[in-house]
């Protein structure tokens, strides 16, 4: 094996006095002691950079030290994160990988087109790699770009088994650059992954240290007074969910990683003013999301998910767990920037410097305010749709997501004049006081684009096998009355019985187009910070599109949940009780997902592109991993040209048990 490890900039002495760091940092934002000792962290091993197309990559416990307690983490190669592959495009790789561990390990390589024999995935295309036993993996390299690894056994990820991959292109990068750096983000805590599972199954809020106070409660009182409160207050409890539920697991026990540094040990790349410098970032998290900016620098997002795509220059882009971007940024100045990775609910952060010399280190910017969860991102998207005479009403503050166990005895539901209810789901809505509004002012409400019952009872929906005419897929597939599949994304909302469970807390009724949005804690940072935040709706692929075909049916699927239960499915179903999503090899499908819960879930479909729809058809982005917003849809199109079975999943490790799926490929 050909190891050659990439010069490394000198990294300054740790402080004595410790920056916000994981666990402290959770604490420190709470008011809170910090339970991790004050002790400063020793040093970790610095993952190597290996080249060639044969590699001898070893699994095997490591101690480490995060947080000032030692704690014994899985690495790859006496590191986490593991080393950096350096692949070339169009070579065949080789890698011989060794469990020395007590328990059976896996690789699966994340985002890589290859053979299903070859994925890693136990149970679906191999039986994993036992204790003291070696499995060589084989595979011709048909892409380029930035990717990574990590295990696929029990929660091995969590624990540091993971590392990045770089592909260079066959042909000259279209990128050009001075510096290339890879920017790998994970999370770690010194809790048993296993601990922190159990935690959530008994209470799912168990990490989340923002909940409402008094003081709140008499901040929304003065906002909004008591009579809209209580109601408010009314509509969550009695759903049982929680407006600031953002993520399950958070800063309170994670410490967040930036090339296995925490934010004391200051992970620092150097450049010379002037260079474009090429930075690779990965969100190799188990359960983190994470916003990027680099304060006084744009940044041009030249890549998604390892494909080129046309340049981009934004302030702040969003990362789900296991996506990646590769942005350029050209330095004007001879001074420091900081590269700060705050996440998703503001409970702590990842950082490094950008740096002309060691010597010199950036302001470490404060985290932006927590976000709030809104009946927006509970389904309830009213742009687009005709209201009718419902344009006064005042929904801000409301709760309309599941509207389910609405108790309509004693209302006049004649008063509601001419609204057409076909196709929509009036039973799901029982329980919730209408007292308070005028039903007289919705004469004349249309509600042809709403989807229920009544198109389940039609037969527009499959719980177990499909409609037999469209291959027995698993899914809602739409038709034009005539059994033939159509041609469009359908807009129209299915929920199916399964949904009807106890494992399933809300559904959405009309969910928001993720495209545009850039998400939760992120919609107003044009106007309040003047910052440009990347949407998905931003990326264009820059070469055209390869598969010109319309998709000959179209795959409805929802993101289910309960999170007082901690329960993840889709369509309501856990994976054990899952069939297998059938595909015909060679045929070409548009999946639409519906996210039905108020978690931002990262979807990921193994052995095949994920070709995110934007609005052009020419140049349409090719994705492994989608996002897919709290009460929001997606659609994406794949051709199922990989023979085999495949994993498809929320990519959110604690998730994954129920919110999973098999695809075969037949």
């Amino acid at each position: 094996m050909d190891r050659i490890e990439e010069p490394r900039v000198a990294l300054p002495s740790l402080s004595r006095r410790r920056f916000v760091t994981g666990v402290a940092a959770g604490a420190a934002l709470l008011g809170m002691p910090a339970s991790a000792s004050s002790a400063v962290p020793r040093a970790n091993p610095t993952p190597q950079t290996l080249r060639g197309n044969q590699f001898d990559l070893h699994v095997n416990y490591q101690p480490v030290n995060f947080t000032g307690r030692e704690r014994t983490a899985v690495a790859t190669n006496g590191s986490v994160p593991g080393p950096i592959l350096r692949w070339k495009e169009g070579e065949t790789v080789t890698l011989n990988v060794t469990n020395h561990l007590a328990h059976d390990t896996s690789i699966h390589w994340h985002g890589i087109i290859l053979p299903t024999g070859m994925d890693g995935v136990p149970g679906l295309s191999f039986n994993g790699i036992r204790p003291g036993e070696t499995f060589t993996y084989q595979f011709e390299l048909n892409q380029s770009g930035t990717y990574w690894y990590h295990s696929h056994s029990d929660f091995q990820e969590q624990q540091g088994h993971y590392g990045s991959i770089v592909i260079d292109p066959a042909e000259p990068d279209p990128v050009a650059g001075d510096r290339d750096y890879v920017v790998m983000l994970s999370d770690w805590s010194d809790e048993s992954p296993h601990d922190i599972y159990a935690k959530l199954k008994k209470e799912g809020h168990y990490y989340n240290r923002r909940r409402r106070t008094a003081g709140d409660l008499w901040d929304e009182i003065r906002q909004k007074g008591v009579a809209q409160t209580w109601q408010d207050r009314k509509m969550w409890n009695e759903m049982r969910m929680s407006d600031r539920d953002i993520s399950d697991v958070t800063g309170y026990t994670y410490t967040y990683l930036m090339n296995g540094q925490p934010p004391d040990g200051n992970w620092m790349a150097q450049f010379k003013r002037g260079e474009k410098v090429r930075l690779r970032f990965i969100n190799g998290s188990a359960m983190s999301i994470f916003d990027i900016r680099i304060p006084g620098l744009k940044m041009t997002v030249v890549a998604s998910d390892g494909q080129n795509i046309e340049p981009v220059t934004v302030d702040e882009f969003r990362i789900g767990v296991a996506e990646t971007y590769d942005v350029v940024v050209e330095p004007v100045d001879d001074r420091a920037y900081t590269l700060f990775a705050q996440t998703i609910d503001r409970s702590g952060y990842a950082r490094g410097t950008l740096t002309p010399h060691p010597e010199l280190h950036a302001e470490v910017p404060p985290m932006d305010y927590a976000p709030v969860l809104t009946h927006r991102d509970m389904g309830m998207d009213h742009s687009g749709h005709n209201m009718g005479g419902m344009s006064g009403m005042d929904q801000s503050g409301h709760d309309m997501g599941n509207m389910g166990g609405m108790d309509h005895s004693g209302h006049d539901m004649g008063s509601m004049g001419d609204m057409d209810r076909s196709g929509h789901d009036m039973g799901s809505m029982s329980g919730v006081d209408h007292s308070g509004h005028d039903m007289d002012s919705m004469g004349g409400m249309d509600h042809s684009q709403h989807a229920g019952m009544q198109a389940a009872a039609a037969g527009q929906y499959s719980l177990h096998g499909g409609r037999p005419e469209l291959g027995g897929m698993q899914g809602v597939w739409y038709t034009d009355g005539l059994g033939r599949a159509g041609h469009g994304s359908s807009s129209r909302i299915v929920h199916l019985p399964s949904e009807y469970r106890y494992g399933v807390d809300m559904r959405s009724e009309m969910p928001g187009n993720g495209l545009n949005d850039p998400g939760i804690g992120l919609r107003d940072h044009d106007t309040r910070y003047g910052r440009r935040v990347l949407t998905y709706a931003d990326i264009r692929n820059l070469t055209p599109t390869l598969d010109r075909r319309e998709p000959t049916r179209e795959l409805q699927l929802h993101l289910t949940g309960n999170m007082h239960r901690y329960m993840w499915s889709m369509d309501g179903i856990k994976f054990n009780d899952a069939e297998p999503l059938m595909l015909k090899y060679g045929e070409r499908i548009r999946i639409t997902l519906v996210n039905d819960t108020m978690m931002t879930h990262p979807i990921h479909l193994h052995g095949m592109w994920s070709e995110l729809e934007t609005g052009d058809s020419e140049y349409i982005p090719r994705k492994h991993t989608i996002i897919v917003q709290p009460g929001s849809k997606v659609s994406y199109l794949v051709t199922a040209d990989a023979y085999g079975r495949w994993a498809y999943h929320c990519h959110l490790l604690y998730h994954m048990p129920g919110m999973f799926r098999e695809v075969r490929v037949v």
